[in-house]
C-alpha cells in the first residue's frame, strides 16, 4: 500500500479539496494520486489528547489494530505513542512483531492467539500477552523456552460471550496463573473484560459488566495475583464514563482505557456526531471525476440497470468501487465534489457500484462544459467539515462507521498530513 507525506500548512494550487478538519491546498508538485485515503495525523494527535483528558490519571491503551482501522499501523503507532499514549493494543502478535521490527518501542499487548501463534517472538519482543483459557499454558510453554516470563493479561468474559474466561471457570484460571507466577514463567500485568452495550448508555448491562469485573479483579487479588493495569473501558465506555463516576473514583476508567475508533475521530455512540466529545475525523477518501457525458431520459445505470434517467442530465464517473473498499451494496452513499468552474455540491451515488467505479447524476444536462470544470474535479466521499461524514456512508451501507474506513483496500494510496514544522 503506497503511502507519502504533506506538509498541511498555506500553499497554493490547484488541486483545493478540504481536508480533514481544515481546508488544504495542494500545489502542483504535490499532486495527490489517483484514489488517496488522506490521513491526518495532527487530528489523531488531537484525539489523543482529548481521549486523555477524559481518561484523568488512567492510562491509554491506543488500539491500532487492523492496521489502525485502515489509517496505517506503523505512522499511526508513531503519532499516538508521540501524543501520549502509554501503550499500544493490537490483535494478533503478528501485528505487533511487524511494528516490533520498524523499530516501534514501548508497551503493547496482543490478545487474540491461534495455535500457530508465535508466543515464543511474543515474549522475546517485550509484547503482553492476551491470556483466558489454554493461551496461558501456551505462553508459559513459550516462556520456559525463552528463558523469560511471558507477561500476561488475564481477560474476564464478563458478558459479551466471545473471548475470555467464564465466571465459572475464573477461580481455575486465576489459581494456575498465581502457579506459573510462583515458577516464574509468567507475570500477571493486568486483567481486562470487553463491553456489550457501552454504546447504548442507558442499558443496564454495562454496569452489570462493571460488577462482574469487579468480583473478579476481588477474586485474582484473593491468588495473590497483583496486576498493575486494570482495563474494560473501550471508546463508547471512556466516552460517556462520566456517568459511572462515584466518590473520586471511577469504575469504568480503571487503570487504563483501551481507545480505539475514537482516536480516529470517530463516534462509536449513535445519534452522537464525534465534534459533540471533542473529537476530530482523520480520514478524507478522495479521487477525481474520470469521465462526465451528456445522456438522454430513460438513460439505465450501472450492472442491473436499477437506476434510470428521469430525464436529459449529466452523469459523473467516479473511479472507486467495491475493490477500493466502497460497500457494493451503499447505493445512494454521497460525493461531494469540487468542480473548478462551478460551486461544490453533494449527489446521492446511483445504481449498483462496481468494483472499480461508481456513478453520480449531476441532476442536469450541459455539466460536461469543460468551462465548468467538473472533468477531473476532485471527489470526496467522506472527511470532514462540508464533506459526507464516515456515518453517511455507513448509514447508505446498513453498518457501522469502523468498517468503513477499515475496508478502504490497500490499492488506495495513505497520504499522511502534517503541520509543518511537525
Amino acid at each position: 500500500m503506497p503511502s507519502a507525506e504533506l506538509n498541511s500548512g498555506p500553499t497554493t494550487g490547484t488541486s483545493a479539496v478540504p481536508g480533514p478538519g481544515q481546508s488544504i491546498d495542494f500545489p502542483a508538485e504535490q499532486a495527490l494520486p489517483e484514489r488517496a485515503a488522506l490521513i491526518d495525523l495532527a487530528a489523531i494527535a488531537s484525539n489523543v489528547a482529548r481521549i486523555k483528558e477524559l481518561a484523568g490519571a488512567a492510562k491509554l491503551i491506543a488500539i491500532i489494530k487492523a492496521d489502525a482501522y485502515g489509517h496505517g499501523a506503523l505512522p499511526v503507532a508513531r503519532t499516538v505513542l508521540g501524543a501520549g499514549a502509554d501503550a499500544l493494543g493490537l490483535v494478533h502478535v503478528r501485528e505487533a512483531l511487524e511494528l516490533r521490527a520498524e523499530g516501534v518501542s514501548g508497551r503493547m499487548l496482543a490478545w487474540l492467539h491461534t495455535r500457530a501463534t508465535n508466543f515464543e517472538a511474543a515474549i522475546e519482543q517485550d509484547i503482553e500477552l492476551g491470556a483466558s483459557g489454554w493461551d496461558l499454558e501456551a505462553a508459559a510453554e513459550a516462556a520456559s523456552s525463552v528463558g523469560a516470563p511471558a507477561k500476561v493479561h488475564l481477560k474476564i468474559d464478563t458478558g459479551l460471550g466471545r473471548n475470555g474466561c467464564t465466571m465459572e471457570e475464573w477461580p481455575g484460571l486465576v489459581g494456575r496463573a498465581a502457579q506459573l507466577e510462583a515458577d516464574g514463567l509468567v507475570r500477571v500485568t493486568g486483567i481486562f473484560s470487553h463491553l456489550a452495550v457501552a454504546d447504548e448508555p442507558d442499558r443496564a448491562e454495562t454496569r452489570e459488566q462493571l460488577d462482574k469485573f469487579d468480583d473478579a479483579v476481588h477474586q485474582a487479588r484473593a491468588a495473590g495475583l497483583a496486576p498493575d493495569l486494570l482495563h474494560v473501558a473501550n471508546s463508547p465506555g471512556i466516552l460517556t464514563a462520566d456517568r459511572y463516576a462515584s466518590g473520586g473514583t471511577n469504575r469504568m476508567t480503571a487503570d487504563a482505557v483501551r481507545v480505539g475508533v475514537a482516536l480516529y475521530g470517530l463516534s462509536p455512540v449513535p445519534g452522537t456526531p464525534p465534534e459533540e466529545f471533542g473529537l476530530t475525523p482523520a480520514m478524507t477518501l478522495q479521487t477525481f471525476v474520470s469521465s462526465v457525458k451528456e445522456v438522454p431520459a430513460g438513460q439505465g445505470v450501472s450492472y442491473g440497470l436499477r437506476y434510470s434517467t428521469s430525464r436529459p442530465t449529466t452523469l459523473a464517473l467516479i473511479p472507486l468501487g467495491y475493490g477500493d473498499g466502497v460497500p457494493r451494496v451503499a447505493t445512494g452513499g454521497p460525493v461531494r465534489i469540487y468542480p473548478s468552474g462551478a460551486e461544490a455540491a453533494t449527489y446521492p451515488e446511483v445504481g449498483r457500484i462496481a468494483m472499480d467505479q461508481l456513478v453520480v447524476d449531476l441532476g442536469r444536462p450541459g455539466l460536461s462544459d469543460p468551462s465548468l470544470g467538473y472533468l477531473h474535479a476532485p471527489v470526496v466521499l467522506f472527511g470532514s467539515g462540508d464533506n459526507p461524514s464516515v456515518n453517511d456512508w455507513a448509514d447508505a451501507a446498513g453498518t457501522i462507521n469502523y468498517e468503513i474506513v477499515t475496508r478502504i483496500s490497500p490499492r488506495v494510496d495513505r497520504i499522511y498530513l502534517r503541520e509543518d514544522n511537525a
